[in-house]
């Protein structure tokens, strides 16, 4: 492990989940001379030999976390918030995956999407609030 590849494992676990950028960030307030080249890199090399695993949660950029940081991301889509909830939820699905189609589901690889609780509530709040269809087109 050189000391690049260890900075970058050490801003994965402090941040939780990471976009590559931020994960550059974290990085170059120790070693300024990182760019996000190696940073990629150095990402794509630790998730080969298990050390870190990616989710997309959205459109943007992928997000890193540690591989044993295992869950299914509750992403909100009217204000980005990003939740966690036990894999374990997804058990159901999984089993009818398996027995109808042979698909064997990783649901720690998981994002579903929705509203957020608070999000809900102010929606339920304002009827007026047209947000969620505009965002749905």
């Amino acid at each position: 492990m050189t000391p690049q590849r260890q900075l970058v494992v050490d801003a994965v676990r402090a941040l939780g989940h990471a976009t590559p950028e931020q994960i550059c960030t974290r990085v170059q307030e120790t070693a300024p001379a990182v760019n996000i080249t190696t940073i990629y890199r150095t990402l794509e090399l630790l998730e080969r030999i298990g050390l870190v695993r990616h989710t997309h949660l959205g459109h943007g950029a992928p997000t890193y976390s540690e591989q044993e940081h295992q869950h299914v991301h509750l992403v909100c889509h009217h204000c980005g918030s990003v939740a966690e909830a036990p894999t374990d939820l997804m058990d159901q699905l999984a089993a009818r995956l398996r027995d109808e189609s042979g698909f064997t589901l990783d649901a720690t690889h998981v994002a579903l999407s929705g509203r957020c609780a608070d999000c809900a509530e102010d929606a339920d709040a304002d009827p007026t609030d047209s947000t969620e269809q505009e965002t749905d087109r």
